[in-house]
């Protein structure tokens, strides 16, 4: 067999297998950034439930239904828990307004 034949075998082979493999190595890469934006939507999910809880509570504050002391209990909990999905969502790579 002549070595050029033998080349343009290896030459098409190659050619095959990489195009063969392309879906199989694009899908790791599409998982792995379809699981960054799931984490991303639950986190932005629970920021703003956490939000939500701050505004109701300062609601049950504007209302009588939370003494002063409990609020500010209540708040400073809300929020600090606030700060850390805020940072989680930061080291997510998620824009955070």
């Amino acid at each position: 067999m002549d070595i050029v034949a033998l080349l343009v075998i290896v030459v098409v082979l190659v050619a095959v297998v990489a195009i063969v493999t392309t879906p199989l190595r694009g899908t790791h890469r599409e998982r792995a950034s379809s699981q960054a934006a799931d984490e991303i939507a639950e986190l932005e999910a629970r920021k703003e439930a956490k939000y939500r809880e701050i505004r109701d509570a300062e609601m049950d504050l504007r209302t009588g239904k939370l003494s002063v002391e409990d609020h500010r209990v209540l708040d400073r909990q809300l929020r600090a828990e606030a700060v850390v999905i805020l940072k989680a969502l930061d080291d997510a790579g998620a824009e955070v307004p």
